[in-house]
Formats: C-alpha cells, structure tokens, sequence
C-alpha cells in the first residue's frame, strides 16, 4: 500500500465513521486491520434471508470495506430463496440433523438458485461501483457425507485458494456459493455455515462474521449479547435454560473453530447496515466472540510480575503510577489476565472491599476481555465500592454495574451490595480522603 492510497484510506475511515467512533478508536482499528495480509482480513458468512432482506445494506457495507482498503471475501447461503423454488417444484423440504437431503432433482434447483442469488449479489456490488467477483466453483473440493441417507450432500475435504487469490490480487471481492465439487466432477450440496468454517480453518482470517437480521445473539430479555469471552463465559453461557437449541449450537460451533484459531480471530455476528460500527468501534454493534484470555485470581502480589502490571495500569490511565505503589497497596484479590491485559486490584478499606484499579489495555477494548475480567470478578465479590475520576469515559459502565453513585468534587463513588448508610457514609469519606495513587 503507498502513502497516498494509505493517506486516503485513513481519510475515508475518519470521515464515515465520525460520527460513531473517537478517533482514537479509528486510528487504533485502522492500524491494526492495515497491518494484516489481504486475505487474512475477513471472512463474511451471508445468509439467504440476508440476500433477500438486506441486500442494500449487505452492498453499502461490503463496498465501504473495499473502499478503506479492506476487502472481505463473501461465503453465502439461500435456505429461503431454495425453500420457495422446491416448493414451486412441489418438492417437499426434508432435513437430517439439519442437512437439506438432496436429491438429483433437487440438485438441479439448487444451482440454479444459488447462481441466480450469486451473481444478484455480485451485480448489486457492482452497481454501487464495488469490484466484486462470481465464484460459483473450484473453492470447495468435497465428498459426500451420506448418500443413502443425505443425498447429493458434501462435506468439505479440501479448499482450493487459488479463485479467492487471484479475485484478491485484483482488488475485487470474491462472492462464493456454498457448492462442492468431488474429484470427479460430481456437484454436491454444502451447508454454508460448514462451508465458512471450513475456509476460516484454512485462511486463519483476523475476523470472521456473520451477518443476521437479530443483529447478534440474544440474551434471556432478547436483547443483543455484546460480547463473549469464551474462556471465561462459555461453560456458565451453555448452561443457561433461555438459550434456545440452535443458539447453542451455533455458540458451540463458535468456539470449536476459535480453539483451532490465533488468539487474536474474533467471531462477529451483526447486522450488515452495522458491519462498520462492530468492525471499527470499542462499543461495536453486535456480538463479538473471542477465544479470550483466562482470569487468574491472586491473593497478593506474590507470583505477580509488578513491572509488567506496573505498564498495564500506566498504559490504560495514560499516566504514571507512584513509585511505592506495591509497597503501599495491600491487596486481598487481584484479578489478572493471563496476558497481562486486564487487571482488578481490590483491598480492604473501611471494613468494605475497595476497587483501587480496574485496568484494560489499548488493544483489548473493545473485545469484552474487560468486561469477562469484571464479571469473575464481581462473581466473587456481593458488595463493592470504588471511585472514578470526573470524565472517566468508563463512567457509564460504571453507573450500569453499580447500585449507586455520589458526585464529590474530584470523584464520582460508586458502590454495589451496600444498603447501610452509615456504610455508604464511610465508604464516601474514604474516597474523599484517599490518596492518590496516578500522578498528574
């Protein structure tokens, strides 16, 4: 990439995103997605209700990605649009633990309809001036899973990079329909979330996303998940009666195929009109799942490596710490990632547990590791309180986690699990009395 294309890159990312994003947040997402080979940046899982439903938003946002530089490679599906051709056909649907079985009649439909739903796509990309190419065949090379029982169903045994490559090296996205191809020319059926998975094993893409009209996973209340952390989430989250059959298993699809990735892959799943929003801001807009980081909890500072704490907390306040401050601070729990970049300190003032740093690093906003590392740490903790500076953009998370809030001159206390007033009393005269521990 030349300085040019990159300096107009940085200028379209800064001018679309304004309004959504700080500029710390663009400049951070922008450094690293620019950093990444071209095929590594993402692949996009697009379903058929999609296709139908969004497609606009679908093209608006694929094209924006192109246009910073960016250009994701496109696995879809058509389960709605094949649903209402084989009903025409007076075909009835039939599925085996949710495999379409495929008949060579079936078949016929098949093709055709995902041809006609691929080059749809490709040609909407390119009426909005988009470069986008049709890959129909060649990726997947397959087997068939169970043909007395399935049909003309495959399952993935080889992908051939060599289409998205070349669409790649041209600048064009590559839009792929989800149909394998045995060693003898035979066409086969492949369901598309199998298909994606598999060309996330083979291309270790930075992100992986999936685009959906509910715009993420849902939670008990309906409302969007914003972010997992499998290592420290997943076992609790499985086990959860609200979550219905085919969330659970998508979950679990989800980390069987991170636990094979860098650390550093990320499952999105939102809606294709806020594919920029959950790419290029901390809050994002979906639900972001990530393979995460362990939270180990210490006692004290023993088995703690303090310069390395010491560079987490001064990183994430953008200021330095007192020179004493291990020797000064008595901890009775540390919450520790195990990369070192989340970290709760907590002590014992005023007979109450005192939050004295919650510290997140620059490249781990925006990723839940903060929020998974509040979360154990909360599990273990039933009352708490802490105080944050005026202007703290943590503030609002602040206020949704805790119970209540005083504003004194320089600190905003907040506390959870506290009823007494005269507890609260002197858990506010600790704050107001406590020394500094950041300097200015």
């Amino acid at each position: 990439m030349n300085e040019q294309t990159h300096l107009q890159m940085r200028q379209t990312i800064v001018r679309l995103l304004s309004s959504m994003a700080s500029a710390r947040e663009i400049d951070q997402y922008l450094k690293r997605f620019s950093q990444l080979d071209a095929k590594r940046f993402a692949v996009v899982k697009v379903g058929g209700a999609v296709l139908r439903d969004d497609l606009d938003a679908l093209t608006s946002s694929l094209a924006f990605l192109q246009q910073v530089g960016l250009t994701p490679i496109v696995v879809h599906g058509a389960g709605p649009q094949l649903d209402e051709e084989l009903a025409a056909a007076g075909i009835a649907k039939q599925t085996v633990n949710g495999l379409r079985v495929t008949s060579a009649q079936t078949l016929a439909i098949v093709r055709r309809v995902f041809q006609a739903q691929n080059l749809n796509l490709v040609e909407a990309l390119q009426q909005v001036d988009a470069r986008a190419t049709s890959v129909l065949s060649g990726v997947f090379e397959a087997e068939a899973i169970d043909a007395a029982t399935l049909g003309l169903v495959g399952r993935v045994s080889r992908v051939n990079l060599a289409p998205i490559e070349a669409s790649l090296r041209a600048g064009s996205i590559p839009v792929i329909a989800s149909l394998g191809e045995t060693e003898s020319g035979q066409i086969l059926n492949i369901n598309a979330d199998f298909a994606a998975n598999e060309l996330v094993r083979v291309l270790r893409p930075y992100k992986i996303i999936f685009l959906t009209g509910t715009g993420g996973l849902l939670d008990e209340q309906g409302k969007v998940i914003d972010s997992i952390n499998l290592s420290t989430e997943y076992e609790r989250l499985v086990k959860q009666p609200w979550l219905n059959g085919g969330m659970r298993v998508k979950i679990e699809q989800i980390k069987e195929l991170l636990d094979h990735l860098p650390l550093s892959s990320s499952v999105s799943i939102t809606r294709p009109d806020e594919l920029a929003k959950e790419l290029f801001t901390h809050k994002g807009s979906g639900t972001l799942v990530r393979r995460g980081e362990r939270v180990h909890v210490h006692e004290n500072w023993d088995g703690i490596d303090r310069e390395r704490l010491r560079a987490l907390i001064e990183a994430s306040f953008k200021r330095r710490l007192v020179a004493d401050y291990f020797e000064r601070t008595k901890p009775c729990k540390v919450y520790l990632s195990e990369n070192y970049r989340a970290a709760l300190i907590l002590t014992r003032e005023a007979g109450m547990t005192y939050l004295d740093k919650f510290a997140v690093a620059d490249d781990a906003q925006g990723e839940g590791l903060g929020r998974a590392a509040w979360q154990v740490m909360r599990a273990d903790n039933p009352s708490l309180f802490w105080r944050s500076r005026h202007g703290n953009p943590i503030n609002p998370f602040y206020h949704a986690e805790s119970d209540g809030c005083w504003k004194q001159p320089r600190w905003k206390v907040f506390w959870y699990g506290i009823d007494d007033l005269d507890v609260i009393r002197q858990c506010l005269a600790h704050c107001r009395e406590r020394q500094a521990t950041l300097m200015d």
